[in-house]
Formats: structure tokens, sequence, C-alpha cells
């Protein structure tokens, strides 16, 4: 089978994918961070991921017209940004496709002279930390606002 792999930004219609990636990607996110409950990644509405559509960057990876991943980035009035719903379908993992969503990520936010970028992840989940680590961040601060350790990652671009 041949793929054909692209990453453009995400148009309205691209919600209910979108919502799809989340909930595989997020449940596996708890199941090996080791947590309990839920998360707001897997109770947005398509509403609401039509609204981030609206007023951030989002962009989707496709293969072969399919969805396959996501990530969000704000860009916030103080020139830095925070990337949140990051996240790849279960089965096109360890392929680049993260990896290409973020290189694409570090080429907006440079061409925008963006000072930083941030995001949180769970402290336990190693292999996410690691990639993030692989990836320029560093991790900046701890946190139990939302009852696990949340790291607060962060790049900072010259």
């Amino acid at each position: 089978m041949n793929y054909s792999f692209i990453i453009r930004r995400a148009t309205i219609d691209d919600a209910p994918g979108i919502q799809g990636i989340m909930k595989e990607a997020f449940n596996k996110y708890m199941q090996d961070a080791g947590l309990v409950g839920t998360m707001d990644a897997l109770s947005e509405s398509l509403e609401d991921i039509k609204r981030d559509i609206e007023t951030k960057d989002v962009f989707v990876a496709l293969i072969d017209d399919v969805p396959v991943g996501t990530i969000r980035v704000n860009i916030l009035p103080d020139n830095t940004a925070y990337i949140s719903r990051f996240g790849v379908s279960l089965q096109y993992h360890n392929i680049g496709i993260g990896k290409s969503l973020m290189n694409l990520v570090d080429k907006l936010l440079k061409s925008r002279q963006t000072k930083r970028v941030s995001l949180h992840t769970a402290s336990k989940y190693r292999d996410l930390v690691r990639f993030y680590y692989g990836r320029g961040f560093y991790v900046d601060s701890t946190t139990k606002d939302r009852g696990y350790v949340r790291a607060l990652m962060v790049k900072e671009y010259e």
C-alpha cells in the first residue's frame, strides 16, 4: 500500500476526525500515565474543537486523506505559545507523524518570532517526556493541580 502523508491547517470539516484522534490518543495517555477519571481532551465537543480551529493554529496530519494526528497552538499576547491537544492515532505511532507535527510548529513559531513555547504532560509518562526532550523541551516546573504530577515543558527559541 502506498501512503500519501501531509500536514495542513485544520478546517471545520476536520473536527470529527480530530475528535476521534483525541479520544484514542488521550485514552492511551491516561492508561500509560496511570491516570484515573477523565480529562478535558476526552470530553470536548465538536463545537469546542471547531472553536479552537477558528481561534488557534490547529493542524491535522493525514494519510491517504484520513486524519491520523493533530496539534493545537495558541500564540499568546506576550509572544509565547502554548501547545495543547497533541495526539497521533495509535496505529500510526512511531513513524514520524508526531515529530513532523512538532517540526511544523517549530517553523510556525520561529516565523512569528515567538520567544518560547510550553505544554503540559504527565511527568510519569516517560516515553512522552523523552519525546519532548528529544524535541528540545525541558521541565520548567511541576504541579498537581489536576490530581497527578504534570510537568510544564518549555522550549526556548533564539
